[in-house]
């Protein structure tokens, strides 16, 4: 079986068989029509406007914390294990499935191409994003978690609670049809299959001695996605409105998704040196002191 799939590999199927055809049939049994057909439409799509999210975000924080006011911490071990075990094998089928589709745009016509050309934006790919921005209304769970066994949200700017503003972010890149968008979203899918085995286990009892490389691998996801992101960025705003600056030429996308894509991006990478800087130097520093 396995020598099989290693004759079969090619430039189109990476993996010796193509996941799309399987993830399609699936699809197509469930929604009624091809995944190659899928088309993101505001309006129209399930989830497909902004204020939904915030607005069932914000329920779930405010609106649980007053339910629980009076209650003790929830019983929610096995539950919480089963979610996290479920997200990283969503999480790992979606990363499969990306660098499926990535993988030959970028053997046959190179980065630039595979990141800014408009013809590099497939229906393949805008359902997988669109997938990828449903796993991200699915990870509010993440926060009734903490509400309902009654964890603060604030001090350290709990990890799971905060980046839940990535659901906009994947919102406004669909909406802006940013062909970068994979860049981001295929570092954040290696992070989390890593990130929610390590919650699975640890709600199993597991002692695991990687957590603070687990953080410096989170911190250097955002590096690598600001360099790029902020050099097509750049690339775009001096191809399109000077004639005199360096460049590599446009980039697909629309310029408020752009904006907003690095803002938050921006905020995360800070956000993560600040709880590095908080779990790790200070509890470093105390126990130098002790």
């Amino acid at each position: 079986m396995a020598a099989s799939l290693l004759n079969n590999v090619s430039a189109e199927r990476p993996f010796g068989i193509y996941l799309f055809d399987y993830f399609d049939k699936a699809y197509t049994s469930v929604v009624g029509k091809s995944a190659t057909e899928f088309t993101f439409t505001q309006g129209y799509t399930p989830l497909s406007t902004l204020p939904e999210g915030c607005i069932a975000y914000f329920t779930i924080i405010f609106g649980g914390r007053y339910l629980m006011t009076n209650s003790k911490p929830l019983p929610c071990k096995f539950l919480f294990q089963i979610h996290n075990v479920l997200l990283t094998v969503v999480s790992g089928a979606l990363l499969a499935l990306l660098f499926e589709q990535l993988f030959p745009q970028l053997y046959r016509h190179g980065l630039y191409f595979t990141i800014c050309s408009e013809n590099a934006w497939t229906p393949q790919l805008e359902l997988i994003y669109y997938l990828n921005y449903l796993v991200k209304w699915w990870e509010l769970v993440d926060t009734g978690f903490l509400v309902i066994k009654k964890k603060k949200l604030g001090k350290v700017c709990d990890i799971s609670a905060c980046l839940h503003m990535t659901m906009a972010l994947c919102y406004t890149q669909l909406v802006g049809k940013t062909t970068v968008s994979w860049v981001p979203i295929i570092l954040n899918l290696t992070v989390h299959v890593l990130m929610y085995y390590y919650y699975f286990r640890t709600a199993t009892g597991a002692k695991i001695w990687w957590k603070q490389y687990l953080t410096t691998m989170q911190i250097i996801q955002f590096v690598i996605d600001l360099v790029v992101i902020y050099t097509v960025t750049y690339s775009y705003f001096a191809y399109t409105y000077t004639d005199f600056l360096p460049n590599f030429g446009s980039c697909a996308g629309t310029e408020e998704a752009a904006a907003f894509g690095c803002a938050i991006l921006t905020s995360y990478l800070f956000l993560f040196i600040n709880f590095y800087r908080i779990t790790y130097k200070q509890k470093q520093q105390k126990q130098k002191t002790t």
